[in-house]
């Protein structure tokens, strides 16, 4: 990183102030809109799989033995007998994977482990503008982890919009598989909204992907030939969840090598259910991602309100001014169905604030999709959006 800011000119030509830090474990080449990395060809596989094993090897081991785990507690301190009992047992847990890491150090088994670098890429404290730029990081990197969200009034939230008749309609198995995966969520993310989102996001970016998988297979078969322009809204709607589970790295979500494990894991089950679902009913696949995609609606409307102050006196990350402010929005327009093509979207993007609003409305628009896919109005979308500009179908 160099030693000044990133500048970025939106599409009024107004200069925008970004974060200058990334906080993302996967910073750098693996950061949208970093022009030097931009159409890099992977390696193959067998390559990316060792490099990426030795890389969560590394930070697997670093997370024991520099205790990483104890930000969770932090956010979580122990308040009954049975959690102070399920933290001792954690924490001796950890100290046994600690001793037999070192043992095999010292057994040259695995190679010397070296604490993270805590200065930023190309930064040092020797100019006054580097030490400048790491001690504003450090305030930005302060002030995101006060930000909070209760599990119980984001429930009481949606439970209000149930009650206001805005429920979803789902059979009761859907509902079961659907609150399991949000309880699990409050447990594993209470106090640690970040993560909870950058979870939320590696996985809600699953559905888009199974549904183009399944429709491009029945296209393949020769079975079902009308679903291009489908595709064409999921795929514009997983480049939305895209963007957003990069602004969640960029805010650190993916920092934890235990969030990191679970995030990706669940996604590629996740995967494999929606195939399986999209295969024997395709509207109640749909219909479980309208309940995720209401439940993300809820989760970000609460957390804006309960943070709007502190989210207010940050500035948005550069991957969130590209996506929301640049000149090229044929894709930020192509997943809102519902959405006029005559008064589109175009929210402003001055504050965190306004990124976590522009999330939760996009989620809200995720919802419409949904429901469109579910009693097929989207088809009746897809034709008016054609009639009304260029940029979709023809």
């Amino acid at each position: 990183m160099d030693e000044e800011c990133s500048a970025f000119i939106d599409r009024d030509g107004d200069f925008m102030e970004v974060m200058c830090c990334d906080y993302g474990f996967r910073s750098g080449a693996s950061r949208m809109y970093q022009q030097e990395n931009d159409g890099r060809i992977p390696k193959n596989a067998f390559q990316l799989g060792w490099d990426n094993f030795k890389s969560e090897l590394r930070s697997l081991r670093q997370s024991i033995r520099f205790d990483d785990y104890s930000t969770i507690s932090e956010a979580n301190p122990p308040r009954t007998p049975m959690s102070r009992a399920a933290y001792s047992v954690g924490q001796a847990a950890l100290d046994s994977l600690d001793a037999v890491d070192r043992a095999l150090e010292a057994a040259q088994v695995l190679e010397p482990l070296r604490p993270r670098a805590v200065t930023l890429d190309g930064v040092t404290r020797d100019s006054e503008s580097g030490s400048k730029l790491i001690n504003n990081c450090a305030e930005i990197r302060s002030k995101l982890k006060q930000l909070k969200l209760s599990n119980k009034a984001m429930w009481d939230r949606e439970h209000a919009r149930e009650q206001s008749g805005r429920g979803v309609e789902t059979p009761w198995l859907i509902k079961g598989v659907y609150l399991s995966l949000c309880l699990l969520l409050d447990f594993l993310y209470e106090n640690r909204p970040i993560q909870r989102f950058w979870f939320l996001e590696t996985v809600a970016r699953m559905p888009y992907f199974s549904y183009i998988s399944m429709l491009h297979l029945y296209e393949s078969l020769g079975w079902w030939r009308a679903g291009a322009e489908l595709r064409k809204i999921h795929f514009a709607e997983e480049w939305n969840e895209l963007h957003h589970l990069q602004i969640m790295e960029s805010l650190g979500g993916d920092q934890l090598w235990f969030d990191r494990f679970a995030a990706q894991h669940a996604a590629i089950l996740y995967y494999w259910i929606l195939l399986g679902l999209y295969v024997f009913s395709p509207r109640l696949a749909y219909n479980f991602s309208e309940l995720i995609e209401y439940h993300a609606v809820d989760t970000y409307g609460e957390f804006v309100d309960a943070n709007e102050e502190l989210l207010k006196s940050l500035p948005p990350p550069l991957v969130a001014a590209v996506y929301y402010r640049s000149q090229d929005l044929y894709m930020f327009d192509s997943f809102q169905t519902s959405q006029p093509m005559q008064n589109p979207r175009r929210p402003s993007c001055k504050t965190l604030y306004d990124v976590f609003k522009n999330i939760c409305d996009d989620e809200m628009e995720h919802v419409k999709t949904m429901k469109a896919c579910q009693d097929e109005t989207v088809s009746q979308d897809i034709i008016t959006r054609r009639e009304d500009g260029p940029r979709v179908g023809l």
